[in-house]
């Protein structure tokens, strides 16, 4: 698994570092000692986790847009990274029905301009781009999807995300055969964690509704989705940055995600939440029916990182909403979050396998 010593005085280029998987991964690398670059947008949320977790004095922080090449190519040229791991993007269903221009622009166009000034720098050894488990054609399959699988997201998101995943292909097939530079994706499921404060998200829309005593409302409570806690996929990304980093034969196309055990209904995710929580939580079913497409049932199949890196999952999801009612709890009653955070990091670091 990873080596967090691996990181001590490594130079990353984090893109996304204040979204929500962004401000976790920032606070583990610079909890191992990297030198830490952050470029991305600032958050435009009211609540932002970024600012929360305190890590903006422990490393650059950039405030770009990841369709402005010129200024990204001057953050590479200034700081010259040799890990890089790329989750800048417009990560929402819902949004990218909204305004699929913007959508686009950034998830392919983005993916483009970092790409490209990895091949222009020639300072970069170990590259991850971080994509989606949405990538796939959703065929409703009971079974989960592998990675050989058709590549064919149906909304303006998971379809932006299979472009990037395609464009990583054909650069590293066009451009870095033969250069040192190791390159892979990871396609991660469903994301839950302390420090979620999305729109049209299930853990967050719980949280508000505790936070104002409101009941609930749940769209599609009987759609199956992969769910695994935060730390889970970051971990994860860090080992395959590290592995390929030391050998570039580990280089290749990932899926992230839990068990068949954490596969569940986002009505039993809600249910397990009230069950932490407690009885002052509650919540009703309020289907939309002009409600743009999203897909009832989506699984992955993680037997090649299982295989390749001897990964397995460390949190179940009935674990990892123990964690998020902790982290929630801390930052109800006004906690310190740092330290929350720090106190999960070191606590799952444990029981990695």
């Amino acid at each position: 698994m990873t080596d967090f010593s691996f990181f001590q005085g490594k130079k990353v280029l984090l893109t996304g570092h204040t979204g929500f998987k962004g401000s976790w991964l920032s606070r583990i690398l610079c909890l191992a000692g990297a030198e830490l670059i952050g470029y991305s947008l600032c958050s435009k949320k009211e609540i932002s986790l970024f600012e929360l977790a305190d890590v903006k004095s422990r490393m650059v922080h950039i405030a770009g847009d990841i369709r402005d090449i010129d200024h990204l190519k001057q953050v590479f040229d200034k700081y010259h990274p040799e890990i890089v791991i790329h989750m800048a993007a417009q990560p929402l269903v819902r949004e990218s029905y909204q305004d699929p221009v913007y959508t686009y622009q950034t998830n392919v166009i983005g993916t483009v301009n970092l790409l490209e000034c990895v091949r222009l720098s020639g300072c970069v050894k170990s590259l991850l781009n971080v994509t989606t488990d949405k990538v796939y054609l959703n065929r409703e399959w009971p079974w989960g999807y592998r990675e050989n699988e058709q590549l064919d997201g149906f909304d303006p998101y998971s379809n932006s995300k299979s472009c990037s995943e395609l464009i990583t292909h054909s650069y590293r097939n066009s451009f870095f055969e033969d250069i040192d530079t190791a390159i892979s994706t990871a396609r991660a499921g469903n994301v839950i964690g302390g420090g979620d404060f999305a729109k049209d998200r299930i853990i967050p829309d719980c949280v508000r509704s505790v936070k104002f005593n409101k009941v609930m409302e749940v769209r599609n409570p009987h759609s199956t989705r992969p769910y695994q806690h935060v730390l889970e996929p970051l971990f994860a990304y860090l080992m395959i940055v590290q592995k390929q980093y030391e050998n570039r034969s580990y280089a290749g196309w990932y899926n992230v995600g839990p068990d068949d055990c954490d596969c569940v209904t986002t009505g039993d995710l809600v249910d397990l939440f009230r069950q932490k929580w407690g009885n002052d939580f509650c919540w009703k079913t309020n289907a939309d029916p002009n409600a743009p497409h999203e897909a009832n049932f989506l699984k992955l199949d993680c037997s090649l990182i299982k295989s390749v890196f001897n990964w397995q999952p460390t949190w179940h999801i009935d674990q990892a909403m123990e964690k998020i009612v902790e982290w929630t709890n801390v930052w109800m009653q006004g906690g310190d979050i740092p330290k929350e955070m720090d106190r999960e990091i070191l606590e799952f670091m444990k029981g990695l396998r």
